[in-house]
């Protein structure tokens, strides 16, 4: 079983830097962000209208490249999660979790028993269809997964110590459309509710052992939720990364004289 560079990297308490990709499932994109440096992918379910069949050929991509793939599922429900952990998913995000009961709930669906109830399934993508002993498989799958629990409502929010002092979630990802659309200041990121809901994520991830999470789009936002306690990064999504490069390039061209 290969190992997940992002659960290497927490346990050392390193950063662990990424993108979120939305649009361009295409053969090379796990190379590209691999030799950009990227530590994971962080694949979209919940918005993209993609399917496990997408995620199973992104995996596949993945191999070789040092990137670890990760998914968002569109909601909490074991058919949704486990195919995806099949398929050779190394992390797996679950949207507007809320209370400790249904995070305790995502845990157990990640890992197999006796830390989990994850059903049994050898000689498939998420092992490289290896042929070995099923029960060190078991073991390394346990130890190189990672559960990300989106914090993105306001019971969420008033419930984050509680999940994130759930076993076996790693990482508390603030989701902060959501969060401020709850909170009723929508996209108000300079909000005193919302400057104070960041720090209540981060140092219930402190508290707990855990890594806050956060998706930027540029390198200031980054550095600020860095310095703020925040460990996991994706930096940008896709389509907004690559039309934002396009327009400025346009944009200076047609300026030029």
């Amino acid at each position: 079983m290969r190992e997940n560079p992002v659960r290497t990297k927490i346990a050392r308490g390193e950063p662990v830097f990424g993108h979120m990709a939305f649009e361009f499932f295409t053969p090379g994109l796990c190379q590209i962000l691999a030799n950009a440096g990227a530590d994971f992918v962080l694949f979209d379910t919940e918005h993209s209208g993609v399917g496990v069949e997408a995620m199973k050929q992104q995996v596949a991509y993945a191999r070789g490249t040092g990137l670890a793939p990760m998914v968002r599922v569109p909601g909490c429900h074991y058919h949704l999660i486990g195919p995806m952990l099949d398929a050779g998913m190394m992390g797996l995000m679950v949207p507007m979790v809320e209370t400790a009961e249904q995070a305790a709930r995502i845990a157990s669906w990640c890992r197999y028993r006796p830390e989990g109830v994850r059903g049994l399934a050898f000689g498939m993508p998420h092992d490289d269809y290896d042929l070995g002993d099923h029960l060190a498989k078991m073991k390394a799958a346990n130890d190189r997964m990672v559960v990300i629990a989106l914090i993105e409502t306001a019971a969420g929010l008033e419930n984050v110590d509680a999940i994130m002092a759930t076993p076996g979630i790693d990482i508390g990802w603030v989701g902060h459309f959501d969060l401020t659309n709850s909170l009723g200041i929508d996209g108000q990121f300079d909000h005193p509710l919302y400057k104070a809901a960041i720090k209540k994520v981060a140092d219930a991830c402190k508290r707990h052992g855990k890594v806050a999470g956060f998706l930027c789009g540029d390198v200031k936002t980054g550095r600020q939720y860095l310095k703020a306690g925040f460990g996991a990064l994706a930096y940008g999504v896709d389509s907004v990364v690559f039309q934002q490069a396009m327009k400025a390039g346009i944009d200076g061209l047609r300026g030029a004289k």
